[in-house]
């Protein structure tokens, strides 16, 4: 008898943990951004550096996509193959500088903001000096560029007008936004969340109910032995 009530009270904390945890996941906030891609032969990689950090080589290709997201393993890609041949098909080789074939997504209308139409995806190639970024290659082509108080990429080519990885609410809610400066991706390559850390994980408040519960259920085992004692 007293295995069973311990078995019962373990299964209800279990129960309860789970419950917490699911909730702070389908509550998970978005950020409204251009996140900053690496294409190759095999598709597209969610850069690990921001555009004004990465060099890339002569026939590398670059992606820029405008989306809502939590972080980067739900990313939306860019919705163009990286394929440097033809991107830069018409823009032969010089001696001294490099070409970057650039794919430029500004998203779908549900990736927009309110009132906001997204212009269309477009590709460039861009031949700059051999020791200049991403971001000087994406600025030879596709001005004016838009930036946050935090080196934060806000806009390409003017898309969007205003705001600047701005928080959208979780797929639980109505999609509304909280203010621009709320909180924001660190850079066009890296998305986190309020604290600094990776937005994919559960929150500081998450991981306290967690400890409240677990709390409780040790509290109810325990009264449970002495009450069978």
């Amino acid at each position: 008898m007293r295995r069973a009530i311990r078995s019962t009270a373990l299964l209800v904390v279990l129960g309860a943990v789970l419950a917490v945890l699911g909730s702070g996941t389908a509550q998970a906030a978005g950020y409204r951004y251009w996140s900053f891609w690496e294409g190759s032969g095999s598709g597209w990689a969610y850069a690990t550096q921001g555009p004004s950090l990465v060099r890339p080589a002569d026939g590398a290709v670059q992606g820029f996509r405008f989306a809502v997201s939590a972080d980067s393993e739900d990313a939306a890609k860019p919705r163009h193959s990286p394929d440097f041949a033809k991107i830069c098909a018409n823009t032969p080789a010089e001696g001294g500088a490099k070409r970057v074939a650039l794919v430029i997504d500004p998203g779908t209308a549900a990736d927009a903001a309110d009132g906001a139409t997204p212009p269309a995806l477009r590709t460039a190639c861009a031949r700059v000096p051999e020791d200049a970024s991403s971001a000087e290659a994406l600025a030879s082509v596709a001005k004016p560029l838009r930036y946050g108080s935090d080196a934060l990429l806000c806009a390409i080519s003017g898309y969007p007008a205003s705001g600047c990885g701005e928080q959208v609410a979780g797929n639980g809610d109505s999609g509304q936004e909280t203010p621009a400066d709320a909180s924001a991706p660190a850079s066009a390559g890296v998305a986190v969340g309020d604290d600094g850390t990776d937005g994919g994980g559960p929150s500081a408040g998450v991981l306290v109910g967690v400890a409240a519960v677990l709390l409780l259920g040790i509290a109810a085992v325990a009264q449970a032995r002495r009450r069978r004692g």
